[in-house]
């Protein structure tokens, strides 16, 4: 019943009280803005426990005859909550006199009174009062205007269900109602009511309107799919008609209408027709409604359709795709994902071209977000090409080609693909390196260069392959030795540089036809830099990219072992080698001269002197072939079978929380621990049927009770604090320890941060010495430190005088609100870049071991680590782990630890908190502060 609602009215200072007497004298004396003022107080006052029925009178003395539309309409918010009953139960004489203002309301010329005044009617409850104003809401059916006559039918209703003899032709009423009415919401309240009355005569109607129902007004319509939905529940045996029905409705010109139709649909039938119909519905609303809520909302319906219904909805892919013209990045996230489970082997390449036009579009885009829409298409069409074996050829052909318009990450993403596709196709493999090596050439960054590099190094197992790498890497390297032969290029461009000043002729340049030349930006002859003429490799060499050059090193020295396995022969070989280690050695030389800005680090030169010695050396070479050719892919291929098992333990678990077992306990409502039943016998019922008994455990309740006053102040409180998902509960137990009653007694709270004190505790009167317990709720936005502050204040011995009493601070654990969550690599660089709030804390713990602390700290701050094998034996005195939670409210918090154990002392180190608001970072740096001060080992001497 739409228009049936509760009024909430907040109280803004408890403390300060008016008496009845003040009251009356106010609505007595007072002007019509003062009037409206003490109704408010008036109402407020008896909506917090105090119902003044001594200023019944008054009010209908002073305010009713009142012509003032705001006083009329808190008359009827009065009328509703004011004791309408004496002390004995009887109704008040008074009320007479109400009664006859509220049946010249009902006749009222102003048709928004008489309306008004019809809505107070659902709200009145007594039968004697309603007995008069019957023939006055049966006359309003018929009036004019189509405000009183909506609220008319819901009155009517009302009056019936209050008590049927009062009306007990009520259905006869609406249902001829119904068909002489011509406003389409005086149509829906009727039907509303109708179906809530007389069920037949409901069923008669929208039999009917069968011929029609696709022309009806929406509102209509969604009072039929709402009774069709609540009558299925009883009438099982009518699914089918009223699936039929329902499917003439789904094609409704409304949106909402075909969305509720379609929902209602899919819960009355499992037909694969009626189901397809459904989903084809949910996507042409995700095409069509412009809102992206909406969209993702649809999709979402799509994507349990397809749980319940495996197989029905395959060949919606194509359709679902059309919402990737959306430009919100949320909405073709959720398409791609929902299409991807939809993919078989029948559908896979359309599903593939069509991307691959979406790819290319992205390709050629400058919008801003087009970086990230191309993430999530290479993502989608990697797992695609995963599933199924017969695209991934033609995939990895599209991805190679448009990688040198892709950002870093993408490109990375593209070459992590590769790197899986080349270890599970091996009869892939040789056409795959070779259309890898083609596009090596348009690659800038050193990231995908070295993944690049180590796919050629572990799967180039033929000799073509084997001499194609090598022929690409000699020529992107350049003239060796680096170094003699960039200082030969830089003499020669100085040379230039002379040569070109002295034959310059300096003036303006003369077109035939007699004009001077002008010159352009456009039309100036552009002359390559020195930078831009470099093959990549050595780019990125003479950049200060030493990793790359200890990557290539590596692919050098297996591309060298793998084709003496080959038996290629030895004086091939030898010149092989010697190419290897003149690379080498330049990259070291290089490393260590003044023509690079950043000099080599330590650990790659150490790797490429190491490479260096391993070419050289005659006698280790079984355990160096093993190592380099062997135990690499051997890692990789185990960290894949890995993911693979991850990823079918995940659709497991989905599977099963979305199966119902044969053998599952069914739960009867009458036996819930929430009747009347005693607690133990429920108990005994649910634990044999198999069901977990959840036992509060009394100390952890105990540890959330925090005193809020002293025991030397008048009044001792204490609050049991009750953590829902977005608001935090104070229960407040208040004791009186003087000897005298406390009058008007009020707790008020305020608070700091991100918290809103929602509801206040009503005032109460508390006796010498005795208890009172009150409630309030805070709601919670945001996972930050939160301060709730107040007092307590209560009257003294004189009217004018009052006492407070200040509260101790509560202050809000924000570990209530983090989880532990989990993101792939690439997320959590993405988001570590982006987010601008950064905290450091430096830290020393007493603690064991390195393992003991990073337990300690993903307990102490909700945080779950992201870096697999972070803690290798107690061997290794040094750990790094990069970790992730996510708040309630979306918010991601990062963390990076980075620590080690001293041999004779504590564990020393920092952990940096990255998030996007500031709060979040500073709470979780204090508690990680918190953290490296426990376990401190104190020697106590004996006393």
């Amino acid at each position: 019943m739409g228009d049936v609602g509760y009024t909430l009215i907040y109280e803004p200072n408890s403390a300060i009280k008016t008496s009845v007497n003040e009251f009356k004298t106010l609505l007595e004396k007072g002007k019509d803005e003062v009037k409206i003022d003490t109704m408010k107080k008036i109402l407020i006052t008896i909506l917090n426990g105090d119902p003044m029925p001594d200023l019944l009178m008054h009010i209908i003395r002073f305010i009713m005859p009142s012509k003032n539309k705001e006083l009329k309409k808190l008359l009827y918010f009065y009328w509703e909550v004011c004791p309408k009953l004496d002390e004995s139960g009887k109704m008040r004489h008074e009320m007479i006199l109400v009664c006859n203002a509220i049946q010249r309301d009902l006749q009222h010329p102003n048709e928004y009174i008489r309306g008004n005044t019809l809505r107070y009617l659902n709200k009145l409850k007594e039968p004697e009062l309603l007995e008069t104003l019957v023939p006055n809401v049966r006359q309003c059916l018929e009036h004019r205007h189509a405000y009183v006559r909506k609220n008319a039918v819901f009155a009517l209703h009302s009056i019936h269900k209050v008590s049927d003899h009062l009306a007990p032709d009520a259905d006869e009423l609406i249902y001829r109602f119904l068909y002489e009415e011509a406003d389409a919401v005086c149509k829906r309240n009727a039907f509303v009511c109708l179906g809530d009355l007389n069920r037949d005569a409901a069923l008669q109607y929208i039999q009917d309107n069968i011929s029609v129902i696709e022309t009806l007004d929406p509102l209509l319509q969604l009072a039929f799919i709402e009774f069709i939905k609540k009558d299925s529940l009883d009438n099982p045996n009518l699914n089918q008609q009223y699936a039929q029905l329902l499917t003439e409705i789904v094609e409704s010109s409304s949106n909402v209408v075909v969305y509720e139709a379609a929902n209602t649909l899919s819960l009355l039938t499992s037909a694969p027709s009626s189901i397809l119909l459904v989903g084809t519905k949910f996507v042409e609303l995700a095409t069509k409604e412009s809102d992206n809520n909406v969209k993702i909302i649809t999709l979402e319906r799509i994507n349990e359709l397809h749980k319940k219904h495996p197989g029905v909805l395959q060949e919606l892919s194509l359709e679902i795709l059309r919402v990737l013209s959306s430009q919100d990045l949320d909405v073709r996230k959720k398409a791609l994902d929902v299409t991807l489970k939809f993919i078989t082997s029948r559908n896979v390449e359309d599903v593939v071209k069509l991307l691959k036009k979406e790819l290319q579009a992205a390709s050629s885009s400058n919008d801003e977000k087009a970086a990230e829409y191309r993430q999530l298409l290479i993502n989608a069409i990697h797992q695609m090409a995963i599933k199924f074996v017969e695209v991934a050829a033609d995939v990895i052909d599209l991805l190679l080609d448009s990688i040198a318009n892709l950002n870093t990450t993408a490109a990375y993403e593209v070459i992590t693909f590769v790197k899986e596709v080349v270890e599970k196709f091996p009869n892939l493999r040789e056409s795959i390196l070779a259309r890898l090596i083609d596009a090596l050439p348009f690659v800038k960054s050193g990231k995908v260069l070295r993944g690049a590099l180590w796919i050629i190094g572990e799967y180039a197992l033929e000799q073509s392959l084997v001499q194609l790498s090598w022929k690409y890497i000699r020529s992107s390297v350049g003239e060796v030795p680096i170094i003699a032969a960039e200082k030969k290029s830089l003499n020669a461009e100085n040379e230039e540089d002379e040569h070109s000043d002295n034959k310059v002729k300096r003036g303006p340049v003369i077109l035939p036809d007699g004009t001077y030349a002008t010159e352009s930006a456009l039309t100036a002859e552009v002359h390559d830099s020195d930078d831009a003429s470099k093959t990549p490799i050595r780019k990125q060499i003479m950049a200060g990219d030493f990793y790359l050059g200890a990557v290539l090193s590596s692919t050098l020295v297996k591309l060298i072992l793998r084709l003496q396995k080959l038996g290629t022969s030895e004086k091939i070989m030898n010149a092989l080698k010697a190419e290897a280690l003149l690379i080498m050695v330049s990259i070291l030389r290089v490393g260590e001269s003044s023509l690079v800005s950043k000099k080599i680090d330590e650990d790659s030169a150490d790797r490429i002197l190491s490479y260096i010695k391993i070419l050289n050396d005659e006698e280790d070479v079984d355990t160096i072939n093993t190592g380099f050719l062997e135990d690499t892919k051997d890692a990789f291929r185990a960290q894949i079978e890995s993911a693979e098992v991850k990823k079918q333990q995940a659709l497991a678990k989905d599977f099963h929380d979305n199966a119902e077992q044969v053998d599952d306990a069914i739960v009867f409502r009458q036996l819930d621990k929430n009747t009347r039943k005693s607690k133990a016998n429920v108990d005994d019922v649910v634990a044999a049927s198999g069901g977990n008994v959840k036992k509060e455990n009394l100390s952890s309740r105990l540890n959330k009770i925090l005193p809020l006053t002293g025991f030397s102040d008048p009044i001792y409180a204490e609050a049991f604090v009750k953590v829902h998902q977005y608001d935090v509960v104070l229960d407040v137990l208040l004791v009186n320890q003087t000897t005298t009653t406390l009058r008007n007694l009020s707790v008020e709270f305020a608070t700091l941060g991100d918290l809103k004190v929602v509801d206040k505790p009503a005032t109460a009167n508390i006796g010498p010495h005795g208890f009172h317990k009150v409630q309030t709720t805070i709601k919670v936005t945001s996972a930050d430190t939160g301060v709730i502050f107040g007092n307590i204040v209560y009257d003294g011995q004189h009217s004018n005088e009052s006492t407070i009493v200040i509260l101790n601070d509560v202050h809000v654990d924000i570990m209530d609100y983090i989880k532990p969550a989990t993101c792939s690599e690439t997320q959590f660089r993405k988001m570590w870049n982006e987010f601008e709030w950064e905290n450091k804390i430096t830290i020393k713990s007493q603690m064991d071991s390195l393992k003991d602390y990073m337990d300690e700290l993903m307990k102490g701050t909700n945080m779950n680590c992201l870096t697999p094998g972070a803690v290798i034996g107690e061997e290794c005195q040094f750990l790094s782990a990069n970790l992730y939670s996510r708040s309630s409210f979306g918010e991601d918090a990062l963390a990076n630890l980075c620590i080690e154990k001293q041999s004779d002392g504590p564990i020393i180190g920092h952990v940096r908190i990255r998030s996007k608001g500031q709060g979040l970072a500073l709470s979780l740096g204090d508690r990680v502060a918190s953290i490296s001060k426990k376990n401190k080992k104190v020697a106590l001497a004996r006393v």
